[in-house]
């Protein structure tokens, strides 16, 4: 049951995308652990997750990188990343099955079953179970986003990135919020049928136990949806800023294959030639489209300085870049240098106006943990040397016309925390330079979009994606998703470019409670999770470990 629950939840995302199997998959993976002792509900917990990670992760097998003619390192990381992100959900059915009225045994258990104590137990229990159990599942996702540098990938609510009106709720409580409706609603729902079943003649007895949570998404819903009217339907913009996102396609194996550097980056100038053709005001190229370090190799800094002068257009673009320590290595004596992946602004007179450096790095792909004693790890990377983490976010400022950007790298736009701190009230919109031909033609750009997509939304700005093989798009300030790259097949993961205009206002925006004060709801909600725990372990230490009553 709770393996069948896990995949439910992996089809609520991309590509698959049925949303509603997001409103029920929790209650039901909570459901496979009613009743059980609490490392039995540990394991199913474990289970679901499991089910839930390997299918929803597959992508990470399109990884074209081989050991000796095995794809070690991706069956690794696929296995490895899908168990320590299924200890979550163990956790939270650890948690929220100890803390609820499921968990209690009580007369005749063994007869009817745990959703017979459910049904059982009083309307006040269980309304406090469900609510309990979301804030549960949102203080998970809160360190889901921080632990061991953060993975925050297909947190719950992104699921529902289509459905705008209810994601704008996001404003104020960030993409947590949404999670938070989502899996109170499916325990009150699990909630709902146990009384369905166990009351006789009760057949509207479900409604007392959704009363809440349906309550609070209508709410949710009626809020984001007046928000929508006032600022009224999508509409051609009036003096926009003119952009030009180009999407050169770039297989991995071929950026990983120096040799054919100068070809594919000849191809990507001649495409963005053609972008060009009808003038743009910025020219934005993805994460790794220039294939050397710009700073220190003359021909390619000529080349794309030459370019901007040429098209008389600003441009930002993903590069590497490199910076000298000061001390020479004291065993060999040579100079060595922190390598970042980096972001450029080059001006129309080509000269290098601002550069960003990538502070949230991939691991295993940008960074090896703990390689200066374990130096085997590399073999589950390509990586012969790792990044260095930048310091802060950089503001891009343009002048004719006046706009100031914030650009985040490759997944730093799934981080609600991290692009919150992007975002001034200067900030006209984000920017996002990815790279996601590591994943074929996979789910991984779908969900990577989806994800950032609640950026906009949080911070009220809009958000640009240029990536490498999809998706790349922009995004309104509502999360309404605008414009997205097609090819003449139309594939969303081939080569060309995408021209969209930005709307660009005479005043300010405001502000965003979400921007402005941050993960209040999710800190809160992590305080309750843990006051909630203190209080109850002296009670589960004098607890019998079955949790029903024997047959």
């Amino acid at each position: 049951m709770a393996a069948g629950a896990g995949l439910l939840l992996a089809a609520s995302f991309p590509k698959v995308g049925i949303a509603g199997f997001g409103w029920v998959a929790p209650g039901l993976i909570l459901a496979a652990g009613l009743g059980l002792p609490p490392a039995e509900r540990f394991r199913v917990g474990f289970v679901g997750g499991l089910a839930h990670y390997l299918t929803s992760l597959y992508w990470l097998l399109l990884i074209p990188y081989q050991w000796h003619g095995v794809p070690l390192a991706p069956i690794t990381g696929w296995l490895a990343l899908s168990a320590f992100m299924s200890l979550y959900m163990a956790i939270w059915v650890w948690l929220a099955g100890g803390m609820g009225t499921a968990a209690t045994p009580g007369e005749g258990a063994g007869l009817r079953g745990p959703l017979f104590l459910l049904a059982r137990s009083s309307w006040v229990q269980r309304a406090r179970w469900a609510f309990f159990a979301a804030v549960a599942w949102v203080a998970l996702e809160m360190m889901i986003a921080r632990f061991l540098s953060g993975f925050p990938w297909n947190l719950l609510g992104s699921s529902q990135f289509r459905l705008v009106p209810l994601i704008q709720i996001a404003s104020v409580a960030g993409v947590y919020g949404v999670s938070f409706l989502l899996v109170w609603s499916s325990v009150a729902l699990l909630c709902a049928v146990s009384r369905v079943i166990h009351t006789p003649g009760g057949k509207a007895a479900w409604a007392a136990d959704m009363a809440l949570p349906m309550l609070a998404v209508a709410l949710a819903f009626g809020g984001g949806y007046r928000n929508i009217l006032q600022a009224g339907p999508p509409q051609p913009a009036r003096n926009p800023l003119r952009l030009a996102l180009v999407q050169p396609s770039i297989p991995q194996t071929l950026i990983w294959e120096p040799t054919n550097d100068d070809l594919r980056f000849q191809e990507l100038l001649a495409l963005s030639a053609r972008a060009l053709e009808t003038p743009a005001d910025l020219l934005i190229w993805p994460e790794a489209a220039v294939p050397k370090l710009l700073r220190y190799d003359q021909d390619t800094f000529d080349a794309v300085t030459s370019f901007a002068r040429r098209h008389k257009v600003w441009m930002i673009i993903g590069a590497d870049d490199a910076e000298p320590r000061r001390e020479r290595n004291p065993a060999t004596g040579k100079q060595e240098a922190d390598y970042y992946n980096s972001s450029f602004l080059i001006s129309p007179e080509g000269r290098v106006a601002e550069s960003y450096k990538k502070r949230a790095l991939v691991i295993f792909g940008e960074y090896v943990p703990l390689s200066n004693w374990l130096g085997f790890l590399k073999l589950f990377t390509p990586m012969e040397d790792g990044f260095t983490p930048g310091k802060r976010p950089v503001p891009f400022r343009m002048a004719d016309p006046a706009v100031e950007v914030s650009v985040l790298i490759c997944f730093e736009d799934v981080f609600p925390h991290l692009a919150r701190e992007y975002v001034t009230d200067d900030t006209d919109f984000l920017v996002n330079l990815t790279n996601n031909g590591w994943f074929g033609e996979g789910a991984a750009q779908w969900q990577h979009a989806a994800s950032a997509l609640f950026r906009a939304v949080e911070n009220g700005r809009s958000l640009i994606r240029c990536s490498n093989n999809g998706l790349t798009c922009w995004v309104d300030r509502h999360g309404r998703l605008r414009e997205v790259f097609r090819d003449p097949q139309g594939s969303v993961y081939g080569k060309g470019f995408l021209r969209v205009d930005i709307p660009m206002r005479d005043r300010p925006p405001v502000a965003t409670f979400y921007n402005r004060h941050g993960d209040v709801f999710g800190w809160v909600c992590v305080g309750v999770a843990l006051l909630a725990l203190l209080t109850r372990l002296p009670r589960l230490r004098k607890r019998p470990q079955a949790g029903l009553a024997p047959r």
